[in-house]
């Protein structure tokens, strides 16, 4: 497989793509495509979005050959009297069910055990990660701001300061930041800490790759005495 999405989509034909906290919305996709492709794939489709079969109440009608009168009574549909499609929805059902649980994290799976039916598993997972969701845009938002306000520190060494911004790009990184943002990293992972001369200075200043470049290139100078 040449690409990412050619991995999901192999991977889709044999077993329920796993949950992945921080997309959950590709994920949610992913697993709705993977239910339609199995056997009685709309059925388990409809059971995870719509929820199970419902067996309907049967009338029974009051003995008329008693003296007293008995009303008519209902009772829930057995087994014997349910038709071939029912049968089939309820199959589907329990198939809906194991297609979610085999596609969560440990963690997840057991906040939901207490569900009945495929569709209160897939709300409780929807909820369970729109919180998530809220939190890991949090996280970025903060790292971003990071990343607008970064400058040195007073009397900082270039080492200090490469180790500080190596952190905050890697943290950038893991959260799928713009290649913009990202391709600073390969940067500064190329020059590596051997380029520093640990007991140079830089002065308080916004922090880009072009400034640190500079700095590394004076600092280099001054340590061989140029």
């Amino acid at each position: 497989m040449s690409t990412q999405q050619d991995i999901y989509a192999a991977a889709s034909e044999s077993h329920p793509p796993m949950l992945n906290k921080e997309n959950y919305v590709p994920w949610s996709s992913r697993l709705l495509r993977y239910a339609k492709i199995r056997p009685n794939g709309k059925l388990i489709h409809n059971s995870i979005l719509n929820g199970p079969y419902v067996r309907r109440m049967i009338l029974e009608p009051g003995d008329t050959n008693r003296d007293i009168n008995v009303t008519e009574t209902f009772h829930e549909q057995t087994d014997d009297e349910l038709f071939e499609k029912e049968l089939k929805q309820i199959e589907a059902d329990d198939q809906a069910i194991l297609t979610i649980l085999l596609g969560l994290l440990e963690d997840i799976y057991a906040a939901v055990d207490s569900c009945e039916t495929a569709q209160e598993i897939w709300l409780r997972v929807q909820q369970m990660m729109k919180g998530s969701d809220i939190g890991i845009q949090e996280k970025k938002a903060k790292l971003f701001n990071e990343w607008e306000r970064f400058t040195s520190n007073e009397g900082e060494s270039i080492e200090s300061y490469y180790h500080r911004f190596l952190k905050l790009m890697n943290d950038l990184k893991r959260k799928h930041f713009p290649e913009k943002i990202a391709s600073n990293l390969k940067f500064l992972n190329n020059l590596g800490v051997g380029h520093f001369a640990r007991d140079y200075t830089v002065r308080p200043r916004r922090m880009d790759a072009a400034y640190l470049q500079t700095q590394l290139l004076i600092a280099q100078k001054e340590e061989a005495g140029i």
